[in-house]
């Protein structure tokens, strides 16, 4: 795998899985050009972030900053997407990206969101069977998780408290850990 001092041709990673389907495709519908890699919802409505990462057809990650976040509009439309607003990057914003490592078949990236800056989440990227894949790891409860939402229970005036989702390593369970705000 190259090493990140070798990422001068301005190439990063990629991210995560999506719930309970199989790997994401990057030539899934409604996918604002990426692979996704898991979701914010909120209790305020169906509206949802997505978050996920530009890949070439070789699950190559584009640019130095390959993962994006946009909103499902579930409220409008089952096919309807919007960027998000300046206004809306402190609470769903991406705080930091680093590429870990790139390699022939996909690479590994660590990335922060703003809200949880302290939880790292590392992403990969993968071409496999002639697709390609990509997931988000982050520890949940303690352990080691496959990321694939971020539930925001919203007050007056905040976020009451965060519960994160995943799947185990080896896929067998799902784990939560609820994070008051």
């Amino acid at each position: 795998m190259t090493t990140v001092a070798q990422t001068a041709t301005g190439v990063a990673l990629a991210m995560a899985l999506v719930s309970s389907r199989a790997p994401a495709e990057a030539s899934s519908p409604n996918s604002c050009d990426g692979v996704t890699l898991f979701t914010i919802s909120k209790s305020e409505n169906r509206n949802e972030v997505v978050y996920a990462v530009r890949v070439d057809e070789n699950c190559f990650p584009m640019g130095t900053t390959p993962i994006f976040a946009y909103w499902r509009m579930h409220e409008h439309g089952p096919t309807v997407t919007e960027p998000l607003l300046g206004v809306e990057e402190p609470a769903y914003g991406i705080a930091r990206e680093r590429v870990m490592a790139l390699g022939a078949d996909g690479g590994t990236f660590e990335i922060a969101l703003r809200a949880i800056p302290n939880r790292p989440i590392v992403v990969q990227t993968k071409r496999q069977d002639g697709s390609c894949h990509a997931w988000a790891t982050v520890s949940i409860a303690g352990k080691e998780a496959i990321l694939f939402n971020v539930y925001a229970r919203l007050r007056w005036l905040g976020v009451e408290y965060l519960l994160l989702s995943g799947w185990t390593i080896d896929r067998t369970r799902v784990v939560h850990e609820k994070i008051q705000r």
